[in-house]
């Protein structure tokens, strides 16, 4: 089930972004990276930008191996665009992730301009977006993304409910 914004979003006049045809080809390459983040022992969380058709950048969680709290996927991702493109400025990307973006990464992506997210899962415990806040919506902010969720949600779960169980104690130790 795709669920979306409830139209705050601003016309963001003739940039052409992916509609849902494109969501699960998008959405298994933020897959990609979020499996990819396991091998360093990340919460596996992955998010890819795409502007035009192309995917511009690709990022993975990496706070543990950088040792660096900002290190989530979607601010590595933005940082990526934005030296591919020139700019800070994404006015012609789209941003796909795994897990529905924190506060951090949602003001990140407002700052950016970003004018479409798309998440597979929500994240009921720090989810930005629909589930502790509505950062996307907040009315008094210059920028307001357009949004989907629901996308290949299933494998999203599964991805990360497959990592904390491995890294949780057994219940009989």
């Amino acid at each position: 089930m795709q669920k979306q914004s409830h139209g705050l979003a601003a016309d963001h006049g003739r940039v052409e972004l992916p509609g849902p045809a494109e969501d699960i080809a998008c959405m298994r390459a933020a897959l990609d990276e979020a499996r990819a983040a396991v091998e360093h022992e990340d919460v596996p969380i992955g998010a890819v930008i795409v502007r035009g058709g192309e995917v511009i950048a690709r990022a993975r969680n990496r706070r543990e191996e950088a040792r660096d709290p900002t290190g989530h996927a979607e601010i590595l991702a933005l940082r990526e665009a934005g030296e591919r493109v020139g700019s800070w400025r994404l006015t012609d990307c789209a941003m796909y992730v795994t897990l529905e973006p924190c506060v951090m990464c949602a003001g990140a992506i407002v700052l950016a301009r970003v004018p479409l997210v798309v998440f597979g899962a929500p994240d009921p415990k720090a989810g930005a977006v629909i589930s502790v806040a509505n950062v996307f919506d907040e009315r008094k902010l210059n920028h307001h993304p357009r949004w989907r969720t629901g996308v290949l949600r299933e494998e999203c779960e599964r991805v990360l409910r497959d990592f904390f169980a491995s890294h949780r104690p057994a219940a009989d130790e």
